[in-house]
């Protein structure tokens, strides 16, 4: 472990956090993900060899154990770990707050869908099985396309079709979806806007806004700068 070489509290966690990814991989974490490929999809762009680095890193420090169940890893949070959930928050809000530029390498379908999918409100959806398809417009490589399904209090994201009835689709640019779902703007702004639109029936259409929400830190206030 590399040293700062200063016995201030701050430096001394820094000693332990400050390395590259080590953040998100705990923000996966506090948000559930308790296996390897569960986190992967939480962090698309980090090279699995690396994420298996950092995650014995943290259980070296104490923040995680790992434990084998059903011949497959299973990682969960210690005290220390879950100690770390209102500075991640605290970041994000920050981040939301003063840094609002997104820049095309900041845009990410896979991991704004598996955001989606592992936060909706799950409780507002219908009993039976709905699916909701998305369509990324301008977007044409690998990840255009995703279906949200959610059916026995359960939701699943597919990025192929998997051939159910599809209850709704919503459309728009993967930086107006991506926008929408951070907060930077409303359902209703969306929608008026026509950076994103609902094609399905006038009631399931007023309802995708409640069955899908937005990001748990969407209602940020934010700070105009400049």
């Amino acid at each position: 472990m590399s040293s700062y070489g200063q016995f201030c509290p701050v430096a001394k966690a820094m000693e332990v956090l400050d390395e590259r990814w080590t953040l998100l991989v705990l923000r996966e974490l506090l948000l559930g993900s308790t296996h390897f490929n569960e986190l992967r999809r939480g962090v698309p762009k980090m090279s699995p060899a690396l994420l298996s680095k950092r995650l014995k890193s943290l259980e070296r420090y104490g923040l995680l154990t790992r434990e084998g169940t059903q011949g497959q890893t299973m990682y969960q949070l210690t005290d220390a770990g879950r100690e770390l959930a209102p500075v991640i928050d605290g970041l994000g809000a920050w981040g939301l707050r003063w840094i609002g530029d997104l820049g095309e390498t900041d845009l990410d379908p896979h991991l704004l869908m598996w955001d989606i999918r592992r936060t909706v409100p799950i409780d507002r959806w219908p009993r039976r099985r709905t699916v909701v398809s998305f369509e990324l417009q301008g977007f044409r490589s690998v990840g255009s396309h995703w279906w949200l399904v959610v059916a026995d209090g359960e939701a699943d994201l597919c990025d192929v079709d998997p051939g159910y009835e599809v209850t709704a689709v919503v459309t728009g640019s993967l930086r107006a979806l991506t926008r929408l779902w951070r907060g930077d703007v409303s359902w209703p702004q969306a929608v008026r806007g026509g950076d994103v639109a609902i094609s399905a029936n006038s009631f399931v259409t007023r309802q995708i806004p409640v069955w899908l929400g937005q990001s748990r830190l969407a209602s940020t206030p934010r700070v105009q700068v400049g």
